[in-house]
C-alpha cells in the first residue's frame, strides 16, 4: 500500500477536490491513499463481468450501479461535504436511494459494495475500507479474491459486520442487499 508524500497528515473532501484531475486518491478517516497504477487486466476482467451481470439485472429497477473511479463520500455525521474525511472509489457500488446521488457521486452508504482484491490494495480493502463501510452502514460488502478464487461476504446486522461468509468463486451467489440478484461465477 503506497503512502503519499503529502505535507499534512489529515485531509478532507475539500482538500481532495483541489488535487489534480489526473491523479486518483481515496481518503479514509482523513488519510490519503494513492490509487495509481491501474489495476491488472485480470482485475479489470472480473470487474467488467460483474458489472455486466449486475447492470443487466438492474435494468428497469430503481437501483443504480457505478464503477471506479466514482466518488463515494462517507460522512460520519451531518458535516458539510468539504469537511467529510472519507471518500472512497469502490470497484463497484450499487445505490438504491436516489437521494444519495448527485453530480459529485454518492453521499452516504451504498447498499452494496464490491472490491476485487489486488496485491497492492488488499490490506486496505480488508482493513480500513471494510471498517469505513461498516461504520457508514453499507448493507453488504463483497471482497473478491481472484487469485485464491474465494469470496468474502460481509452483511450488516445490528450495525456491525461480524464474521464474513467465505465461499468459493463457483456456481451462483445471491446478493442479500438486492432482492432477486444472483451472481454467476465464470
Amino acid at each position: 500500500m503506497h503512502q503519499p508524500a503529502l505535507k499534512q497528515d489529515r485531509f478532507t473532501y475539500g482538500d481532495y477536490r483541489r488535487w489534480p484531475d489526473d491523479e486518483r486518491w481515496e481518503l479514509i478517516d482523513g488519510r490519503a491513499y494513492d490509487m495509481c497504477p491501474a489495476p491488472s487486466r485480470g482485475h479489470q476482467a472480473m470487474v467488467v463481468e460483474l458489472v455486466r451481470q449486475i447492470g443487466n439485472f438492474l435494468v428497469d429497477k430503481p437501483c443504480e450501479i457505478y464503477v471506479a473511479p466514482f466518488d463515494v463520500r462517507l460522512p460520519k455525521a451531518k458535516e458539510a461535504d468539504d469537511q467529510v474525511d472519507t471518500v472512497v472509489q469502490p470497484d463497484i457500488a450499487v445505490i438504491c436511494d436516489p437521494e444519495k446521488l448527485d453530480e459529485a457521486g454518492c453521499r452516504g452508504a451504498p447498499d452494496w459494495v464490491v472490491e476485487v482484491l489486488s496485491r497492492r490494495t488488499a490490506a486496505k480493502d480488508q482493513g480500513e475500507k471494510r471498517d469505513a463501510y461498516e461504520r457508514a452502514g453499507v448493507r453488504e460488502y463483497w471482497l473478491v479474491h481472484p487469485t485464491d478464487c474465494t469470496l468474502m461476504i460481509y452483511r450488516l446486522a445490528d450495525g456491525a459486520y461480524g464474521r464474513p461468509e467465505v465461499r468459493p468463486l463457483l456456481g451462483e451467489t445471491a446478493v442479500g442487499a438486492i432482492a432477486g440478484l444472483t451472481v454467476i461465477w465464470p
